[in-house]
């Protein structure tokens, strides 16, 4: 079965404007789109079957002409796509376009986001996090780019200080081992075993496993201690 056609887009987006006290004609100039009221700057809408980059580029050359200009696609249901909806209207609004969704079965228009000045606003919470990581990290272990999975955090790299004491140690008491590596938080790294690295033998004392001792391999720990 076919799919939708730019073209099915118009009729439903020119009713819309209309409706608003608009004059709307298609394909003025490079505009799919551009309606007209009273001494009012030009609403330009450019169409598309999905949502792309080529839409985006499409539409921020049209702000060149005016500030109201809607990106226009078919709307879509599942999961899914109201994840895409949500990270597409972001993008919108981060770039000063509007954002309209057609529900192609009934011509039913909804404006989602209205062209417009955008002002982020900034998380302490996150910007905190981000630097108490940054600084707690030692040397710079993993490459930009990298997958998220094995990715060696300042957490990763106290639990492998707290694997490679207990290596070479034994079983230690939680305290003890938090002195010793320097590492404050040793006895809830423990505890919570993450990696799966550690294991209690008695109250507040561990051990490290197997899967711990391989996790200091994998890592090159402590050899590569100094170097992160």
């Amino acid at each position: 079965m076919a799919g939708p056609l730019e073209t099915d887009l118009y009729a439903p987006i020119k009713t819309f404007l209309e409706g608003q006290g608009y004059e709307v004609k298609g394909e003025i100039g490079a505009a799919d789109v551009v309606a007209c009221r009273a001494d009012e700057d030009p609403v330009i809408v450019e169409l598309k079957t999905t949502f792309s980059l080529s839409l985006v580029h499409q539409g921020i050359e049209r702000q060149a002409v005016t500030d109201a200009v809607y990106l226009a696609v078919p709307h879509k249901t599942g999961r899914k796509a109201a994840s895409a909806v949500k990270e597409n209207s972001a993008l919108c609004r981060r770039l000063g376009l509007g954002l309209i969704s057609v529900r192609l079965r009934d011509g039913f228009v909804e404006v989602l986001v209205d062209p417009g000045p955008y002002h982020p606003r900034k998380s302490t919470v996150r910007k905190s996090k981000l630097l108490r990581e940054f600084q707690r990290r030692v040397g710079d272990p993993t490459q930009g780019g990298s997958t998220r999975k094995g990715l060696v955090t300042a957490y990763r790299q106290d639990a492998l200080r707290v694997a490679a004491f207990l290596s070479e140690n034994g079983p230690t008491k939680g305290s003890e081992v938090a002195k010793a590596t320097n590492v404050p938080k040793a006895t809830s790294i423990m505890s919570s075993d993450h990696y799966g690295w550690f294991e209690r033998v008695n109250t507040g004392i561990y051990m490290v496993t197997p899967k711990g001792h391989e996790g200091l391999k994998t890592y090159g720990w402590p050899s590569g201690a100094q170097s992160g």
